[in-house]
């Protein structure tokens, strides 16, 4: 404005810094959603994506680390929520429960009684009562609905595996990351590809490089067949250069290894996820794996484990029933026989 209106020496003065030249610079470079939040830097960034992609103990570490650093009163919450979401996933189960105590938060009790369902030590007939107290807790309308509550709520629904459409009924409101992350997940359960590709499509659009995207980006890919096998590969070999292998990274290279056909590469990454520490998801792609190079003993070894270790998984269940339908159909032909 100094220049056009002739004030040449005024305009020529550089004494004061020009306090918009970052946001002018981001805007013309296109990058819109960093030119328009000017906020301080997002803090817990790498606490999210250690839970994200199963460091749970590096998560746990950074919580407390993070708990020595001045953080406003939002993401002092936060942080606590990550830090015990994390511990419940390691079945620090008693540790989540005291900690919940001291606060009564609604994602805090949702995180509780997560980890009480998930204990070992809680009764079937008690698990009823708290999938319901859940479902309420997740679904309320008040100013006191928490969204950690309705994606804790939904994941264990998910768990549960007869419960995708409440899982569903907590999350498809929700706007932020973990919702849209969830309904990608939901959708593909339910053999929406279409509305999976649409979620994936707007949780591009708000950060494309955000690490919910691109594991949403490899189920999306993985789900849609050997096609994109190779490209939810690169993508998985790109977050575990920056940020290490997991359990959890390793069963989803692993899976998308089986879904490309190549079981040996696939058995490879299995039995470096099951030195990381073997859990249900491990054993499920072992067996997998196994049964597609034809190792029929080393299925049955695997079946009996899982059936010991984890009694009460969802594929335990469903493998149950399907034998005991079998079964009763053999019965049958045995007798006509």
């Amino acid at each position: 404005a100094q220049y056009y209106l002739g004030h040449y020496n005024t305009s020529f003065s550089m004494d004061s810094p020009d306090e918009l030249y970052t946001l002018r610079a981001q805007y013309y470079l296109g990058h819109y959603n960093t030119s328009f939040s000017m906020d301080s830097p997002d803090e817990l960034y790498t606490l999210r994506a250690q839970y994200y992609l199963g460091h749970y103990n590096l998560c746990v570490e950074e919580a407390k680390a993070l708990s020595r650093r001045p953080l406003s009163a939002e993401a002092k919450i936060e942080r606590e929520e990550f830090q015990l979401r994390a511990m419940s996933l390691l079945r620090l189960y008693d540790k989540v429960a005291d900690a919940a105590r001291a606060n009564a938060s609604p994602g805090i009790r949702a995180i509780a009684l997560q980890a009480q369902y998930e204990s070992p030590s809680t009764p079937a007939a008690s698990k009823v009562a708290i999938l319901s107290e859940l479902q309420a807790l997740a679904t309320q309308q008040s100013q006191d609905s928490s969204p950690t509550a309705q994606v804790v709520a939904a994941q264990t629904f998910i768990r549960h595996g007869e419960m995708t459409r409440e899982a569903y009924h907590c999350v498809h409101q929700g706007s932020k990351m973990e919702h849209l992350s969830l309904l990608v997940q939901i959708y593909l359960r339910m053999e929406r590809l279409d509305l999976a590709k649409q979620t994936l499509l707007k949780m591009k659009q708000n950060d494309e490089e955000s690490v919910l995207t691109q594991l949403c980006y490899c189920y999306v890919a993985l789900y849609t067949g050997r096609s994109e096998a190779l490209d939810a590969l690169h993508v998985m070999r790109s977050l575990t250069e920056q940020y290490g292998a997991s359990t959890m990274l390793l069963n989803l290279t692993a899976a998308a290894y089986l879904v490309a056909g190549q079981y040996a590469e696939a058995e490879t990454v299995l039995v470096e996820a099951s030195a990381e520490g073997e859990d249900a998801d491990t054993l499920i792609n072992m067996i997998v794996c196994y049964q597609h190079q034809g190792k029929v003993s080393d299925v049955e070894t695997l079946v009996k484990k899982i059936k010991s270790v984890y009694p009460s998984h969802p594929f335990v269940q469903g493998l149950l029933r399907v034998e005991g339908a079998f079964e009763r159909e053999s019965v049958k032909y045995r007798l006509a026989a």
